[in-house]
């Protein structure tokens, strides 16, 4: 009989530490279930070796976005007809499902006992542990991925970001480097969210620099895993195994990496036009 290769919550917790996951470390995920591997007891045993490699100082985060998938509706200013808003769920950070573009791992993490979400719907995350709260409260409802987001505390924290198995262009971080870099005509997009409250309903026009494709002309659409590739080549971040392959990097260089990246090709890319 032939057994085959199973991650257990020991196997996957010892390819963290190898990796470079210390207790007390703050930890984004991103995970493509299929090619961690196979998981005794499914995802959750994911969660399970990161908590055993953080705890219990340390926090793991989720971005979650959310599942309101009405852009379809939106009109040319980004609003939604009257005869639609009835039947357009709003975005509850607790009970709103993370959108399923994001894996299986993000909605695990948000229905976690204990876990918190922030209060963008588009930039949302989901985090447990230490300070969890403090990453997730106060998320400006406008450019959600800016300094005072989740993902500028996770960079001021000192955090690291996961991506275990997951496509290198799924990098969430990137788009806090997108809204940190100086260039010019970053496309902005201005659209209606609707907001459970204690007073029931509430639709807001929020206005974030777009994150569905790239923030200015020119660059590639898969150009985070150009970045993060890029990153790796210079000799920073972790390469190993987590299930079957994972990257681990430091979440204030690889920002500040992709700030300069960013400045340097848009300029360039600018300069070659103009001649």
């Amino acid at each position: 009989m032939i057994v085959p290769r199973i991650h257990t919550r020991l196997s996957l917790a010892r390819d963290l530490d190898s990796l470079g996951i210390r207790a007390g470390d703050m930890v984004m995920v991103h995970a493509a279930m299929k090619r961690v591997g196979r998981l005794l007891n499914g995802p959750d045993v994911l969660i399970e070796a990161l908590r055993d490699a953080v705890w219990p100082a340390g926090t793991i985060v989720a971005y979650t976005d959310w599942n309101g998938d009405y852009d379809a509706l939106l009109d040319e200013n980004g609003c939604v007809p009257p005869e639609w808003r009835a039947h357009i769920a709003p975005f509850d950070p607790a009970v709103s499902r993370a959108a399923r573009d994001n894996g299986v791992l993000a909605e695990f993490i948000r229905t976690t006992s204990g876990a918190r979400r922030s209060g963008n719907p588009g930039a949302s995350v989901a985090a447990i542990g230490a300070r969890a709260d403090w990453l997730t409260a106060d998320h400006p409802p406008d450019y959600g991925y800016g300094e005072t987001s989740p993902l500028g505390r996770l960079v001021a924290a000192g955090g690291k970001v996961l991506m275990a198995g997951a496509p290198l262009d799924n990098m969430t971080l990137l788009h806090h480097a997108e809204h940190l870099a100086r260039i010019p005509n970053k496309r902005l997009r201005r659209y209606e969210a609707p907001f459970a409250t204690s007073a029931g309903v509430v639709w807001r026009m929020l206005e974030e620099f777009d994150t569905s494709d790239p923030v200015v002309l020119g660059l590639d659409d898969d150009y985070f895993g150009r970045i993060v590739r890029a990153f790796l080549a210079s000799g920073q971040g972790a390469q190993g195994l987590v299930g079957d392959g994972s990257v681990l990097v430091d979440a204030a260089a690889i920002c500040s990496f992709a700030v300069a990246w960013l400045e340097h090709h848009v300029r360039s890319k600018a300069e070659r036009l103009s001649c």
